[in-house]
């Protein structure tokens, strides 16, 4: 988006369709945020299934993984 609106003003855009193109907006940004989402994991697994292969993923137990998070705190 080269000219940002304001959210403000978005919100008073929305309120402005019908009720119908109001719940098609709804639908639409809904289904695109899930693909977006669905993209996310997909590159996360290629990218953990690369760590995977290159031998560089860590494993362990659910206590391995507690320890490693809280002493990179």
């Amino acid at each position: 988006m080269s000219n940002p609106v304001s959210f403000q003003a978005v919100i008073e855009y929305v309120e402005a369709l019908s009720t119908e193109e109001q719940d098609l907006l709804f639908e639409l940004i809904s289904k695109r945020r899930i693909e977006q989402r669905r993209k996310e994991i997909a590159t996360n697994a290629a990218q953990t299934l690369k760590a995977i292969r290159r031998g560089t993923a860590k494993h362990g137990s659910l206590e391995d993984l507690r320890a490693d998070l809280l002493s990179e705190g």
